[in-house]
C-alpha cells in the first residue's frame, strides 16, 4: 500500500531556484559572513519577488524536493556504516536550530525535524507537511535553514564544501538529458 506522501506524488517545484538559494546561503557562511550580509539579503528579496505567489510555491517545492534528496544521501551514507540516520542526523540538527533563534522560532523547530524525519524515512517532506495546512511566513525562513543544515552536513561528511550543490546539480543535468532523450 503506498503512502499518499509518497515521492512520486509530489511535485518537484522550482529545484533550480531553490539551490540557488542555497548555494547562495551556503558560499555567504562559507566565505565569513554568517548569512548576514545585507547585500546578499536584498539580493535574495528582489529574487523572491521577482517569482510571484505561484513561483515561491514552486520554490518551496524545489525546497522540499531537494531536503528529500539531501535525506536519502545521508540515509544511505549512514546505512554503509550500520547507522540510522534519524538517530545520527536529527540531534545535531535539532542542536543547530535552537542555536539559531534569530532565523528559526522555537515553535517552527518541531515541524521541521518532523520534515527531516519524513524525508529521512522515504516520504515526500512537502506531501507530509501539505497535510497540515498551508505554510505559514514564520517557517519560510526555517525552511530555508533546514536545507541549509543538511547541505553543510553532506559537505562535512564529504570534506568538500561545494559537495552538497554540486549532487543536485548533476542529478538535474541527468534528469534533464533522460527527458531530451525521452
Amino acid at each position: 500500500m503506498t503512502s499518499t506522501c509518497d515521492p512520486k506524488h509530489a511535485p518537484a517545484g522550482d529545484v533550480d531556484a531553490a539551490l540557488l538559494m542555497i548555494d547562495s546561503r551556503l558560499k555567504s557562511v562559507y566565505e565569513g559572513g554568517a548569512g548576514t550580509d545585507p547585500e546578499h539579503k536584498v539580493l535574495i528579496e528582489q529574487f523572491t519577488a521577482s517569482l510571484g505567489p505561484g513561483g515561491i510555491d514552486d520554490v518551496l517545492d524545489g525546497t522540499c524536493t531537494i531536503i528529500y534528496m539531501f535525506m536519502t544521501w545521508l540515509r544511505k551514507a549512514h546505512e554503509e556504516h550500520d547507522k540510522d540516520v534519524i538517530e545520527y542526523v536529527v540531534p545535531g540538527f535539532v542542536t543547530s536550530m535552537r542555536r539559531m533563534p534569530r532565523s528559526v522560532p522555537r515553535e517552527v523547530i518541531p515541524t521541521m525535524t518532523a520534515l527531516v524525519v519524513a524525508a529521512g524515512t522515504g516520504l515526500s517532506p512537502n506531501l507530509w507537511r501539505k497535510q497540515y495546512g498551508d505554510w505559514t511566513i514564520a517557517e519560510m525562513t526555517p525552511l530555508e535553514a533546514t536545507a541549509f543544515l543538511l547541505a553543510e552536513q553532506i559537505n562535512r561528511i564529504a570534506d568538500d564544501r561545494e559537495f552538497a550543490v554540486r549532487m543536485i546539480a548533476e542529478a538535474l543535468n541527468r534528469a534533464d538529458a533522460d527527458a531530451d532523450e525521452a
